[in-house]
């Protein structure tokens, strides 16, 4: 099933494939892996240029070519502003790095292009220009952001020509702060806490799509909640809706994003073909607002 990307015309999969991992396969395999997603209807490739050292895209391109794949079949998206030990949303490196990008993924253009990260020292007159020039030279058709609040989208936004798409976010059943704090609204608990402005309400507000990052992850340092012991109960959980449904526990948490009013695009980051044809199955499960919530709960939540 195809979702419209922000409001940019694009329909892309409403499940994403993540490309940080490629750099790790043989082209072989990485042609098995695009492949799969493929068949499987995600249409939609979600890159950056620190993935693998800009190996990941390389692999991406080397692989595309041996398969049937016209250009315009599928969507491109890369990210750019994450150097060695700092942030640069500078105009040069911003052009610098669309150039590098293209090389790599061995296309004339991005589909979308988003800022990785948000940079302290951001001139957003630069950000800017670099984006009309990219967009003018027919680079990139359409911009977003990832892991910025709703100031700092609005900020950037009241520089530039173009419309913010996308906000990439991570969010997953135990790492869910964008949906905690619209939970807990006027409760002195942590789970109140505002660390983001509301981004879930103005990203809805302003249609822009919200990309979930790490959909089966506890943090960047822990891994997967499956199978973790401090997770028994939301591993219980999803293991039988995984047996109501005929799915994997991974299609359900994929499912569980999905069901949300805000159409949230699940980035799901396996290069496991079977993995990925498992987790695609998510597009069959619609989760009721008992079950939905069920899940939330057993994640570690609790209601007001």
């Amino acid at each position: 099933m195809l979702m419209e990307i922000g409001k940019s015309g694009l329909k892309g999969s409403r499940i994403a494939l993540g490309c940080m991992r490629m750099a790790d396969l043989t082209v072989k395999e990485a042609e098995t892996v695009i492949g799969t997603a493929l068949e499987n209807g995600l249409n939609f490739f979600d890159h950056a240029d620190i993935y693998g050292g800009g190996q990941s895209e390389l692999r991406f391109s080397e692989a595309l070519q041996a398969l049937d794949v016209r250009r315009e079949d599928i969507i491109v998206q890369s990210k750019c502003g994450i150097q060695k030990g700092f942030f640069d949303f500078s105009k040069d490196h911003i052009l610098t790095s669309v150039d590098g990008i293209l090389s790599r993924l061995g296309t004339d253009y991005l589909d979308f292009l988003l800022l990785h990260r948000p940079d302290a020292l951001m001139e957003p007159e630069e950000v800017a220009e670099a984006f009309s020039l990219l967009e003018k030279a027919g680079k990139v058709k359409h911009f977003g952001v990832s892991n910025q609040n709703r100031s700092q989208m609005a900020f950037l936004n009241h520089y530039l020509k173009q419309d913010l798409q996308v906000n990439q976010l991570q969010l997953s059943p135990v790492h869910s702060p964008i949906i905690d704090a619209g939970l807990n609204v006027n409760m002195v608990t942590s789970a109140s806490a505002d660390r983001d402005g509301g981004i879930m309400d103005y990203c809805r507000l302003n249609q822009i799509t919200i990309q979930a990052w790490s959909p089966f992850q506890i943090d960047l340092n822990q891994g997967t909640f499956f199978g973790k012991a401090a997770y028994q109960q939301l591993n219980d959980t999803l293991n039988d809706y995984a047996g109501r449904y005929q799915v994997s526990p991974e299609a359900i948490v994929t499912a569980w994003i999905l069901r949300h009013p805000a159409k949230i695009q699940t980035v799901v980051g396996s290069m496991n073909p079977e993995r990925i044809s498992k987790i695609a199955e998510a597009e069959k499960v619609v989760l009721s607002r008992p079950e939905w919530y069920e899940i939330y709960q057993r994640a570690g939540h609790s209601l007001p």
